[in-house]
């Protein structure tokens, strides 16, 4: 298992920054080798140097896209190897289209875009492998390393030294695991022998070179940790305290400063301040597109709808969105108006029949939901967010899906991460909630983007949408 995000974060932030330096410049080393092989010499025209540099700006964010920088742990290789694959061919792919909407393809040798290519997928390579030497190097010279000692040997002490001795990027080692009690432990943690606590802990440390000592005790050990502390007060040792919070329901988490005293957010929204306006901005703006665009399909469907059976073109269902509120989510009619008259309120399963032949085809496309960015852009919805629900289901599922209303964190969505990764419709409604969760974890406007564009390729039709 994984410590909880954030524990080696400001490290990882910083070896993500340096990794995007190393791609960026393995990139214009790619280009600067294909032009010297194609031409012999490096006296680049202004176009090539307009490229390269419109290529190394888009790298970091091409390569972010595809969760490149996302985790700083050791991956197979295969994986590594097919990330950065799929990541320089959707950078060579917008770089083209690029060229191509601009009229300037011509100006560039299609030989040495194609060197270029192949290229830069080895410099990407070298460039790692040569930072992971130079890290190893350090470390082996004790340049990059910080000798750690664990105190506390139970479920938190294991999982923050197995997870240290998985981030050596970060430069810690574990040096010693103690524990008051170590009898009724497991005898070693990841390679570490698990030891009795000295009884002179400070002299101990007089004695050995560490660097720091985390403390990984449970919450209820506070006059422990005072006495570790008292012993330490004449030692410059760097001292942490690791909060035993797994036993915790947490949710998107993280530690703040409120009022002057630490505060654990045990469970927030990630939509607060410049992500709450960046998310409204890019629900706006993209919505207002997608309109524009499909107005004649909207204007095609709706006359077809109308049409096909006697009643209204819309369908107006209360559905529930952010924070339980509900609003009026607007969808093309694809039943005949009384088709719940005598049912009441049922959920969508294969083989019934209620829709008209052209809702069951609008239905199977998902043409039917494309009102919804009306709702966009009334601020009802965003265009990348959980499915809603009406409040009879919500009613119904709060209390057998964990974490269920935790979706509701956020604005509802047309389409979201359990969508295109197909559950939908008549499917699992706990993986379906991992999904959705998961998203939430993780929201960022790359991902966002990245969840619109699979949308085209995996969320229109399925075979779960009756």
């Amino acid at each position: 298992m994984l410590l909880p995000k954030g524990l080696l974060k400001e490290y990882s932030r910083t070896l993500s920054y340096v990794l995007r330096g190393f791609d960026v410049a393995a990139i214009l080393m790619a280009g600067l080798s294909a032009y010297f092989i194609k031409f012999g010499d490096l006296s680049l025209k202004h176009q090539y140097i307009i490229g390269l540099l419109v290529a190394a700006a888009l790298t970091p964010l091409v390569f972010g896209f595809f969760h490149i920088y996302e985790s700083m742990r050791a991956k197979g290789f295969w994986q590594s190897v097919t990330k950065f694959a799929q990541s320089i061919t959707a950078l060579l792919i917008i770089l083209t289209g690029l060229a191509f909407v601009t009229k300037t393809g011509d100006h560039f040798s299609r030989n040495w875009f194609f060197l270029w290519a192949g290229l830069s997928f080895g410099w990407v390579i070298l460039f790692r492998s040569l930072l992971m030497l130079v890290l190893r190097f350090m470390r082996s010279k004790g340049l990059n390393e910080r000798r750690v000692i664990i105190l506390g040997a139970g479920e938190l002490g294991s999982k923050l030294a197995e997870t240290v001795h998985h981030a050596m990027w970060t430069g810690f080692r574990v040096f010693a695991i103690f524990d008051d009690q170590p009898n009724e432990k497991i005898s070693t943690i990841a390679g570490i022998p698990v030891q009795k606590t000295p009884e002179r802990i400070s002299e101990y440390f007089s004695q050995h070179s560490i660097d720091e000592i985390w403390l990984a005790l449970p919450l209820s050990a506070e006059a422990r940790v005072k006495t570790i502390l008292h012993e330490l007060r004449h030692h410059t040792i760097t001292t942490r305290l690791v909060l035993d919070i797994f036993g915790l329901d947490l949710f998107n988490h993280s530690i703040t400063n409120l009022a002057g005293f630490p505060v654990l957010n045990i469970r927030s929204t990630p939509m607060v301040g410049m992500n709450r306006l960046v998310k409204a901005i890019e629900d706006r703006v993209v919505a207002s597109l997608i309109l524009l665009l499909i107005s004649p399909l909207l204007l095609l469907i709706a006359i077809a709808v109308k049409l096909s059976s006697t009643g209204p073109i819309f369908y107006r269902q209360k559905r529930v969105s952010w924070n339980g509120k509900e609003f009026n989510m607007l969808k093309f009619r694809t039943m005949p108006v009384d088709a719940e008259a005598k049912t009441g309120p049922v959920w969508a399963k294969a083989g019934e029949n209620r829709a008209t032949p052209i809702g069951a085809f609008l239905r199977k496309t998902s043409l039917d939901e494309l009102p919804q960015f009306l709702n966009v852009v009334l601020g009802d919805m965003s265009i990348v967010g959980p499915r809603p629900e009406r409040l009879v289901f919500v009613e119904e599922f709060k209390d057998k899906i964990p974490g269920y209303m935790q979706k509701h964190l956020v604005k509802a969505g047309i389409t979201g991460w359990a969508q295109i990764n197909g559950w939908r419709g008549n499917t699992s409604l706990e993986k379906r909630i991992e999904y959705d969760l998961y998203y939430i974890e993780n929201w960022s406007l790359i991902f966002d983007l990245k969840i619109i564009f699979l949308t085209l390729f995996r969320g229109l039709v399925n075979q779960n949408a009756y």
